[in-house]
């Protein structure tokens, strides 16, 4: 059995810091649409201590790395989470989207809706496309139980798993982010596209996108050099895309998502460490997991529960030496996740650089390759 522990404050900042600290201009058509062919083509901008850059791409990360050093990936999996529906009140109807963004129970999810105003606890939702009802299996109910804030809700859906996971999976669509989806539609491409060759724990609505580099080569290529791999689960949630929306970051509050990292994982992890090896994470998620798990003395201890740590430049990483990397959006959490592990002045720099060299944002874009500030 898996011990959770606590995460500690879910913020860590020295000073007050302001949103606006973390803006910087990125050009629209930074933002890639589609991921590189192959996956490991796109490229790598490897970001040494102190600020050296060196322009590279994904098949050269073997040779950053050293035998004995370990990486370490989140295995969970996307789900089709967006689902279309109606609400029907009093003989009104209107058309609805929800974002499923974390399970609660058999039968019950939470979920971020549109048009949140709209809605009200009672309403009767149904996803689907076909909303007749002698047509069975081609709709899905649902009750809205509660609304949170930021358009958070609680649905509690007529049936429960596994029934559910399979009318999930039959009419919800891959959760683009919406950064990606206002610009184009959802395709089959995606079902591919948006998820890790590695993934296999089901429970994600948003990709761990800097695991989208790796082909089963690449990964191949990295034992080769004498690194190991191992795997984690947390299960992202739509909170992801969320934007800041506070001036002041102690007043920003993360979603909580549940992660796991299994006793094997963290006796090995911490073998590594004692031998000298470096513990490289292959994204934000993986990051904020073991540093979720990990002690004060750095010390990865088992996990099992939810985590909703904030990391912004003032904390003191326990667990990470090495970060594999997206470049991220203007003013976002992971942006200030970079900053506090590189430096603020360094990721600035280095983000300028890839603005100016044509790198690829976000989701399907390029990624970075940083090593921890002293």
């Amino acid at each position: 059995m898996s011990i959770a522990l606590d995460a500690g404050p879910a913020i860590w900042r020295i000073g007050a810091m302001r949103v606006s600290d973390f803006d910087f201009e990125l050009p629209e058509d930074r933002i890639a649409l589609r991921p590189s062919e192959p996956r490991d083509a796109a490229r790598l901008l490897v970001v040494s201590p102190g600020g050296g850059l060196a322009d590279k791409v994904m098949t050269d990360l073997p040779s950053f790395l050293r035998p004995g050093d370990a990486m370490v990936f989140n295995d969970t999996r996307v789900i089709p989470a967006r689902l279309s529906g109606t609400r029907e009140r009093e003989g009104t109807v209107i058309r609805v989207e929800a974002t499923l963004h974390r399970k609660l129970s058999p039968n019950r999810w939470t979920a971020f809706m549109r048009p949140g105003k709209r809605l009200k606890p009672g309403d009767r939702v149904r996803f689907g496309q076909n909303t007749d009802r002698g047509c069975a299996g081609a709709f899905l109910d649902a009750t809205l139980e509660s609304k949170g804030e930021g358009g958070e809700v609680t649905l509690a859906f007529d049936i429960a798993d596994p029934d559910l996971t399979l009318a999930i999976a039959s009419l919800g669509v891959m959760p683009l982010p919406p950064y990606i989806a206002s610009k184009r539609a959802e395709d089959d491409r995606d079902l591919a596209d948006y998820q890790t060759v590695y993934a296999r724990e089901d429970g994600s609505v948003a990709a761990p996108t800097a695991g989208l580099h790796f082909t089963p080569g690449l990964l191949d290529a990295v034992a080769r050099a004498g690194v190991s791999l191992h795997y984690v689960t947390l299960h992202v949630g739509a909170g992801t895309f969320l934007p800041v929306k506070v001036d002041d970051t102690a007043d920003h509050r993360m979603h909580p998502e549940y992660g796991q990292v299994s006793p094997a994982t963290a006796r090995a992890l911490n073998a590594v460490r004692a031998t000298g090896g470096r513990i490289v994470c292959v994204g934000t998620t993986s990051l904020r997991l073991l540093e979720s798990a990990a002690d004060a003395a750095g010390e990865i201890h088992p996990f099992a529960a939810e985590t909703a740590i904030f990391i912004t430049p003032g904390y003191r990483f326990r667990a990470a030496d090495a970060l594999l990397s997206n470049f991220h959006l203007p003013k976002s959490t992971l942006f200030m996740l970079v900053s506090a592990f590189a430096g603020t002045s360094v990721m600035k720099a280095a983000y300028a650089h890839a603005i100016q060299s044509g790198y690829q944002f976000y989701s399907y874009g390029d990624a970075s390759l940083l090593w921890r500030a002293a």
